[in-house]
């Protein structure tokens, strides 16, 4: 059984910087992972890529021959590794054994991962292929500074909880950006009433039932809880690993090793 992280969020929000940290950390504890560009658009990684869409598709390309902008482009792109999971993605796969650990760092366009069903089909030909997927859904920190953005983070993430239908851990990303940490750490684990309470107090009387709705979803499906990543700290940076690796039950298939401890007398 192989295992995955399926790295999903808004642009900007630090998907690639996350990667590349994860794996600073992973090759410093002396654990191996690698790490799968599904950005057409990327061009600077600052980690060793393992896989990349880019030997299948080149948005540039696509762009010059269908005169598609930039965001045409790219949906063109995973569009096509959509109609190529069966051989390219595939034959890419058969080159890690059974017990790999991938991350796949995704495009930043939500439409990928709120009603676009290519990702959904990505996924399920990886659970195909015996992995393990876990979606880590990053927002970046500095974006959550009152309770309309949180609640709109809120459902952005839940739209890709649902549409992929994955375990799912979600990342405050940038909090070493922060300055005011306090005023993000009320949204960590707030409470739902608290959550209404302001959210009605900052929109108009005609909003209080959809206010009601929407906080009674975000409340349902346990999404106010989100987990701050901070780079600077390498205890951060294990933590969320650790988060993950239980959701996609990393090594618990692992044979367990015994150690002779008679040969090592006799030696």
């Amino acid at each position: 059984m192989g295992y995955a992280q399926l790295v999903i969020g808004p642009a900007g929000s630090g998907k690639s910087t996350y990667c590349s940290s994860l794996y600073q950390h992973c090759e410093t504890t002396r654990r191996t992972i690698h790490i799968v560009n599904l950005d057409p658009a990327a061009e600077n990684f600052d980690y060793p890529v393992a896989m990349d869409i880019r030997e299948l598709i080149s948005l540039d390309d696509v762009m010059e021959e269908l005169g598609l902008g930039p965001n045409g482009g790219l949906m063109y792109c995973m569009e096509h590794l959509e109609e190529n999971l069966d051989e390219w993605l595939t034959e890419e796969l058969e080159n890690y054994l059974d017990d790999d650990y991938l991350v796949f760092d995704c495009p930043g366009q939500i439409e990928l991962f709120s009603h676009v069903p290519v990702l959904k089909n990505f996924v399920e030909h990886l659970r195909r292929t015996n992995f393990n997927v876990c979606v880590v859904y990053l927002l970046d920190s500095q974006f959550i500074t009152d309770v309309t953005k949180f609640i709109s983070g809120c459902m952005a993430s839940l739209s890709a909880m649902v549409q992929l239908e994955l375990p799912h851990v979600n990342i405050l990303s940038k909090m070493d950006l922060v300055t005011n940490k306090k005023e993000v750490e009320n949204y960590l684990n707030p409470e739902p009433h608290l959550l209404l309470a302001e959210l009605n107090q900052r929109m108009a009387p005609q909003f209080q039932k959809l206010n009601k709705s929407l906080i009674e979803v975000v409340d349902q499906y346990s999404m106010v809880n989100f987990i701050p990543l901070d780079l600077r700290k390498e205890s951060s940076i294990q933590y969320i690993l650790s988060q993950i690796d239980n959701c996609i039950q990393y090594g618990e298939d692992a044979d367990v090793k015994v150690k002779d401890f008679d040969q090592e007398e006799d030696d």
